[in-house]
């Protein structure tokens, strides 16, 4: 199957999204709605938008203790999503219990579990006391992650390679930090084009700001999308 191409809906409020997603019908399939519009609108706009035909990633990547991880997966698996977000950095016990709820309440929704942050590099993981690298951090956390029963995550383009030749076959690989060539790299610092993701395996691909900043959303979208059926 061709890699996905998942719009990052990060815009301030529903006036703004509701005639960018009328624009984008028909264009891409999956939309990620994060804590910036979850926060702000919460469950009810997650089924709007899934009742507008597109399939949801909703990324609000739980840290906590796991019960408390298990109870919000529960919670969160009565709403239209198909993609859930927590942090490896929880743990084990965390991803298990998060992996044991989410097969009791809703076996078809994929969790993810994120790695390292696209907006973190060495130095930053230096400052919080990781001692590794990125792509040895991003390895190490996603092994813990198959160790505890995930089966998809979420890191760089630039470690998605090595996942996909380390991790099982039919593990996900979702993958932000990903611009067309001549965008604004923004806040990422660990970047590449949609069509080396794809090649080195990233099953899905997070785009944002190319997209919605666009002057046609639309255009900017189904270009993505050739770029990726061409890898």
């Amino acid at each position: 199957m061709p890699t996905q191409l998942i719009l990052a809906l990060d815009v301030p409020d529903r006036e703004t999204a509701r005639p960018l997603l009328r624009q984008l019908d028909g264009s891409l399939s999956w939309v990620k709605i994060g804590l910036q519009m979850f926060t702000a609108h919460g469950p009810d706009w997650v089924r709007e938008v899934s009742d507008m035909g597109f399939k949801i990633f909703l990324d609000l990547k739980l840290h906590d203790i796991p019960n408390t991880v298990a109870k919000a997966v529960e919670s969160l698996s009565v709403l239209p999503i198909h993609m859930l977000t927590l942090h490896t950095l929880g743990g084990r016990d965390m991803m298990a219990a998060a992996v044991q709820a989410q097969q009791t309440t809703k076996p078809d929704l994929q969790l993810l579990g994120v790695t390292v942050l696209t907006s973190m590099d060495a130095a930053a993981l230096t400052a919080i006391g990781c001692g590794n690298d990125p792509a040895t951090q991003v390895s190490r956390l996603a092994q813990l992650g198959i160790d505890a029963g995930m089966s998809g995550f979420v890191c760089s383009p630039l470690e998605v390679g090595q996942l996909h030749a380390d991790l099982p076959t039919n593990t996900q690989l979702v993958t932000p930090g990903v611009r067309p060539v001549g965008a604004d790299k923004g806040d990422q610092s660990r970047v590449t084009t949609p069509a080396d993701a794809a090649r080195a395996g990233s099953t899905h691909i997070v785009v944002g700001r190319p997209i919605y900043k666009a002057p046609d959303p639309a255009a900017a979208a189904r270009s993505i999308l050739s770029e990726l059926s061409l890898a």
